[in-house]
């Protein structure tokens, strides 16, 4: 499973205005359909990141959409949003801010960078060397930029959707540990099917632009005021010492198998259990059983886990090592 499986339609529960803004959120991936084919599960993904306040590393070959889908999200929700195209040039300040001499007061004031917004699109972020990677941490973790020791709060919702490309590594620089551990989710995105290619093509011969998405239909369909009410309401869902326990077990598990030399820490466990959360609410539920931990523990821990070079030499994925763990973990009762 490459990322959570789509939200079903026509769940309901009693949780006041949570069932609005759950329609809301449900309603994104129509809008986002009239410019992406398929990809449910990378929409789902992304909604989940936002109901956590967390952070998306979206990985796919080129050409799979992948900064189309941030854009029709983007496009489908009434938040502010910018783009960055990451580049081997490009500094820290390009992304945070600087301060500039205003020649006519004599004086440095602050210009805000494109970090200032609430759906940043980092596009290609490998493409970029550390210094100007790690300038997006205090923004990931803190949700505030410091400039020249001023810190400086960014809006809320925040959330960073950055993208990568898996096969083409020449002129890239690998995300540190400590940044990976950052993004909340990390999806793939696949190719599609025969059938959503050919609908695809069906598209564009009919005159579809994706750099044009007002013309495309897309509407925004959700706002902050529904994201605030849907994380009131996923803050009250349920989880029982069971459910936690089983959370701890498959964090556990990881640190312990031989085809890993770094396996899921804390902050992984505590990830995968606010995943977990969301995905009950989204699903029509107001506490969380097992299912709901397997369903987003790919996209949640396959960032966090490294493999020994031994197992990564013999095929082993970090896809494979977590699906071993989850059949292997008892499940409570």
């Amino acid at each position: 499973m490459s990322a959570p499986p789509s939200v079903p339609v026509g769940t309901t529960e009693t949780l006041g205005n949570g069932d609005t803004a759950r329609a809301s959120l449900e309603a994104l991936r129509s809008e986002i359909a009239k410019a992406v084919v398929g990809q449910d599960p990378a929409v789902t993904g992304l909604v989940v990141a936002l109901l956590c306040r967390g952070h998306v590393l979206l990985e796919g070959v080129p050409g799979v959409a992948k900064t189309l889908l941030v854009r029709a999200l983007a496009a489908s929700l009434a938040l502010d949003t910018k783009r960055v195209q990451f580049t081997p040039d490009l500094m820290p300040s390009d992304v945070t801010g600087s301060l500039v001499y205003d020649a006519r007061t004599a004086e440095f004031s602050f210009q805000p960078g494109p970090v200032f917004t609430n759906l940043l699109l980092a596009d290609e972020i490998n493409r970029t060397p550390p210094k100007t990677q790690s300038s997006l941490l205090e923004a990931m973790e803190e949700r505030q930029v410091t400039v020249d020791g001023t810190p400086r709060a960014l809006p809320d919702p925040f959330l960073v959707a950055a993208t990568q490309n898996p096969v083409e590594f020449e002129g890239t620089y690998p995300l540190p540990e400590a940044q990976l551990d950052r993004f909340l989710l990390k999806l793939t995105v696949p190719l599609p099917s025969r059938d959503e290619e050919i609908s695809v093509l069906a598209r564009h011969s009919t005159g579809f632009n994706p750099r044009d998405l007002e013309s495309a239909g897309i509407r925004p369909v959700a706002g902050a005021a529904d994201l605030e009410t849907a994380r009131d309401a996923v803050a009250r869902t349920k989880v029982s010492p069971e459910i936690a326990g089983y959370v701890v077990d498959i964090c556990r598990a990881t640190r312990e198998s031989p085809s890993l030399s770094l396996g899921v820490s804390p902050r992984g466990a505590t990830a995968l259990l606010s995943t977990a959360r969301a995905w009950a609410w989204l699903t029509g539920r107001d506490y969380v059983i097992p299912d709901d931990v397997k369903a987003l523990a790919l996209p949640t821990l396959r960032h966090r886990i490294q493999l020994r070079p031994e197992a990564e030499m013999e095929g082993v994925t970090p896809d494979s090592v977590i699906t071993a763990v989850l059949a292997h973990v008892p499940v409570p009762r």
